[in-house]
């Protein structure tokens, strides 16, 4: 298996509505977003191609939460609950006979990170 990642970047804000901290205040975040995608190479000897992946996830979710109030997108936008929100929006245009969406890693700082596979406890 080949595991072919993708790296974005966004800029966006957001206040945690069910959490009692700093983070309920509205604040912003310059987010780092990996899109990993497993499979095995198609017949042009690539899983998939990046502009591809990069075009997809671009229309699909960076260009929507790029500068962004991202609680009018997700209503409690937690690292986690943004990197499935992505996965959910970038794996029905990704799934292909030789590949498929393995892994969403969001960023919210340079230190702090929530990845979201399915099927994984």
């Amino acid at each position: 298996m080949f595991y072919v990642t993708k790296e974005f970047i966004f800029d966006a804000a957001h206040n945690l509505v069910s959490y009692h901290g700093k983070c309920e205040k509205l604040h912003g975040h310059t987010y780092k977003v990996q899109i990993t995608v497993v499979g095995e190479p198609a017949e042009e000897g690539m899983v998939i191609d990046f502009l591809e992946l990069k075009a997809i996830a671009r229309s699909k979710a960076i260009d929507l939460l790029d500068h962004s109030y991202i609680n009018e997108i997700i209503s409690q936008p937690t690292a986690e609950n943004i990197a499935r929100w992505i996965f959910e929006r970038v794996s029905p245009e990704l799934e292909r006979e030789n590949c498929r969406v393995y892994e969403v890693t969001v960023w919210e700082t340079p230190t702090s990170s929530a990845k979201y596979r399915v099927g994984e406890i």
